[in-house]
């Protein structure tokens, strides 16, 4: 079938929207008619290059043996939620009309991670930037003559999906589809970053740093752990504006504004959590980040950096003689199919904010404007509506 779709086609250009070729679900896999698609930095990442190996890096992974990518053409979008159009042969845990949410993890739920609780790690999503599918190796989505890169195995930006099985999540019917198209990555990502990942416990005093449509919601996980201080650091006034709304009890422009914040606060102790959340992180932000740890604290770097930045300046012998932890983190250290049904469930019973996330809706020829207001930190969320 054939249906529109925003297609990236290199570093620095802008995205197309154009007419694609879908093949029909195979065994495994489903076709899905998107609602909505959250606008997130990942793609942008892409755009912008950040996460696109030099020349150079290439050349190493391949002397390591490590596959590289074709990273394009690129059809975007990797979180969303829909309605289901056909199921392949073997799909049993979905059918026609069912409600889904995307997971740009296609946990298969026998590898070791998976069985461990930690279905963010599945050696399957080592395989989410590859043309062929996760199913069977082969490809579903061309332009033209050229097969597609489809953001992480789903490619949400476009009409129609076809993805894996273990890509969906069925979600209730009476769940409005944008709602659940936000926990497919940066609602679930911010909040298990800013509780779990973070281990965030009553009482404490919790910074986050970026508050755009990952950080906001890793504000929103530090209240519900219990955080007594919740500090948003956004140089943008429009989002310190609102992260109050969100459960914030403080705002800083910067993460140097908040030493004084947070030593004022807690008597000089200083943050039990930090959590790193940009749309980009810059290298130095982790020292000072660290620095704004109390001894024994906990770092959590969620935000991505330069694919290119792999030095990262660091007081070692604070670390040792505190005690403090960097950690890096993946979807909040959360579970795709318990997580969203989980989260969805708060919001119904209204201690998650969903629907005021949402700062502007796009049609799928818009997605350049879109991205526009993402880089200007205009929206916290912006989201394409089919």
């Amino acid at each position: 079938m054939k249906c529109s779709a925003a297609v990236l086609r290199g570093v620095g250009i802008d995205w197309e929207v154009t007419e694609i070729d879908l093949d029909p679900p195979r065994a495994g896999e489903v076709l899905v008619k998107m609602a909505y698609a959250g606008v997130c930095h990942s793609d942008e990442h892409f755009h912008t290059g950040d996460s696109v190996p030099t020349a150079d890096m290439e050349e190493m992974m391949r002397a390591s043996g490590v596959p590289v990518p074709e990273w394009f053409p690129l059809l975007g979008g990797h979180e969303g939620a829909g309605a289901v159009e056909e199921v392949g042969p073997g799909v049993t845990s979905l059918e026609p009309g069912d409600h889904v949410a995307v997971s740009f993890f296609p946990a298969c739920g026998s590898c070791r991670f998976c069985v461990t609780g930690h279905t963010y790690l599945c050696d399957v999503g080592a395989h989410i930037y590859s043309k062929a599918m996760t199913t069977d190796g082969t490809c579903r989505r061309h332009l033209g003559d050229e097969d597609l890169m489809a953001m992480m195995q789903v490619g949400t930006f476009a009409e129609y999906v076809v993805a894996s099985e273990r890509s969906l999540v069925k979600v209730h019917d009476w769940i409005p589809l944008e709602a659940a198209s936000l926990v497919s990555c940066g609602v679930t990502t911010g909040f298990g970053s800013g509780s779990v990942a973070a281990g965030t416990e009553i009482g404490d005093t919790v910074v986050v740093i970026g508050v755009g449509g990952i950080g906001m919601n890793a504000v929103q996980g530090a209240k519900a752990a219990g955080a007594k201080h919740v500090v948003a650091v956004d140089p943008n006034e429009f989002k310190r504006e609102a992260a109050p709304n969100f459960g914030a009890t403080h705002t800083a422009v910067d993460a140097e504004a908040a030493l004084g914040l947070v030593r004022k606060l807690t008597w000089g102790v200083m943050a039990d959590r930090v959590v790193i959340t940009p749309g980009v992180v810059p290298a130095d932000m982790v020292m000072v980040a660290m620095m704004l740890l109390r001894k024994g604290g906990v770092c959590v770097l969620t935000g991505m950096a330069k694919i290119t930045d792999v030095m990262v300046p660091l007081m070692l012998t604070d670390m040792v003689s505190s005690c403090k932890t960097l950690k890096g983190v993946l979807y909040g250290e959360m579970n795709p199919r318990e997580a969203m049904p989980r989260l969805l469930s708060m919001y119904e019973a209204g201690t998650l904010k969903l629907d005021e996330l949402v700062t502007r809706r796009y049609p799928l020829n818009d997605i350049n404007e879109a991205m526009r207001d993402l880089r200007a930190g205009r929206n916290i969320r912006g989201v394409l509506e089919f």
